[in-house]
């Protein structure tokens, strides 16, 4: 579980990286920083929805908040 959520974190933070260097680039010239920002979003909704589907299924448990 772990190494699954760590991929997709460094898979989104790959993304964010691209976008910065087709930003700086590019200067606006083509759409490769929206398509990687749009690939960053994918990312992270895909990331939140199976962790919500690891919790359904039993894979993963809340500890709960503790102050």
């Amino acid at each position: 579980m772990r190494f699954v959520v760590i991929v997709a974190f460094l898979g989104i933070l790959g993304s964010l990286a691209s976008a910065l260097i087709y930003l700086m680039r590019d200067k606006g010239g083509t759409n490769r920083t929206v398509n990687a920002l749009t690939w960053r979003v994918g990312l992270s909704i895909a990331l939140f929805l199976f962790i919500l589907l690891a919790h359904q299924l039993g894979w993963i448990e809340s500890t709960g908040f503790r102050p």
